[in-house]
C-alpha cells in the first residue's frame, strides 16, 4: 500500500527543510510554551467565580454606570434644573461625580484599618528614633576618638619637648660648669644610671607632676637662667634680647 511505502528522502519535501542544529529544539519549546498558556487561558474560563469575585464583578459594573432616569435622586435633581454633567450647587462650584463608595470587604470591625496605619506609623516613628539614637551614638564615639587621638598626640609632643629640653638644659649647665641639675629630672639620665621599670613606676608616682608641668617648669628655667628657648633653639644675650625677639614661652605662641 502507498501508505506503507517509505518516503523518498531526495525528494523536494525533505530537501527544503530547514534543518539548522537546534530549531527543532527552538521550535518545540515555543509549541510547548503556546500550550501551556492556552491551557492557562481555558483554565480561566472554565473556573467557577466565588461569590466574592461575582459580587465584586456586578459592583464595578454598576458603580461604572452612570445614574438614568429610574434613580429617584437622579429624577429629583432634573425636576430642579440639573443637567447631567453639571456641577453641583447655585454657581456650579461643587462636585460633579457621586462621592466614590468605599466598599467594606473584610470581615475586621471599624476603625481597624485606622489602627493598623496607626501602629505602623508609630512603628515607622520607633525605627527612625532608633536609627537617630545610633547615628547620634556613632557620632559620639567618632569625636571621643578624635579627642583621644589628638589628646595621645599632643602628650606624645609634649613628651618629646620634655626630652629636648632635657638635653638643651644638661648642656647648657655643663657649659656654665653646674655638675649638678637643679631637679633630677631636669637632666636627661644616663643607660647605666637608669633603674629598672619599678623604680621608675615608683619614682613617678612620687614626683606627682605631670609631663606639661615638667615642661612648664623646665622651659621656665631655660629662659630664666640660659635666655634660651627650645622652639626657637637660640640662646638670647639677656632677657631683654629674649623678650623682644622671642614670640612667646609656650609652643602655641610659636605656630
Amino acid at each position: 500500500m502507498e501508505g506503507d511505502e517509505e518516503e523518498d528522502y531526495m525528494s523536494d519535501l525533505f530537501l527544503k527543510q530547514d534543518v539548522r542544529p537546534g530549531l527543532p529544539m527552538v521550535r518545540r519549546v515555543k509549541e510547548a510554551i503556546q500550550k501551556e498558556e492556552k491551557q492557562k487561558e481555558a483554565n480561566e474560563k472554565n473556573r467557577q467565580k466565588s461569590i466574592k469575585e461575582e459580587e465584586k464583578e456586578r459592583r464595578d459594573l454598576v458603580l461604572k454606570s452612570a445614574l438614568g432616569n429610574e434613580n429617584k435622586g437622579f429624577a429629583l435633581l432634573q425636576k430642579m434644573g440639573y443637567k447631567s454633567g453639571q456641577a453641583l450647587g447655585k454657581s456650579g462650584e461643587g462636585i460633579v461625580e457621586p462621592i466614590p463608595l468605599n466598599i467594606k470587604t473584610g470581615r475586621s470591625g471599624l476603625g481597624h484599618e485606622e489602627l493598623k496605619k496607626r501602629k505602623a506609623e508609630e512603628k515607622l516613628e520607633n525605627y527612625r528614633q532608633k536609627l537617630h539614637i545610633k547615628k547620634q551614638a556613632n557620632e559620639q564615639a567618632a569625636d571621643q576618638f578624635r579627642i583621644r587621638f589628638k589628646t595621645k598626640q599632643e602628650e606624645r609632643k609634649m613628651e618629646g619637648d620634655l626630652r629636648k629640653s632635657q638635653r638643651a638644659c644638661q648642656q647648657l649647665d655643663m657649659q656654665k660648669d653646674i655638675d649638678v641639675p637643679k631637679e633630677t629630672w631636669f637632666w636627661i639620665e644616663p643607660e647605666e644610671d637608669k633603674k629598672d621599670e619599678e623604680d621608675k613606676e615608683d619614682e613617678c608616682t612620687s614626683s606627682d607632676l605631670s609631663v606639661s608641668e615638667k615642661l612648664h617648669i623646665l622651659t621656665a628655667y631655660l629662659r630664666e637662667e640660659h635666655f634660651y628657648c627650645i622652639w626657637c633653639g637660640t640662646t638670647y644675650e639677656d632677657s631683654e634680647d629674649l623678650s623682644s625677639n622671642c614670640p612667646g614661652d609656650s609652643a602655641a605662641d610659636h605656630d
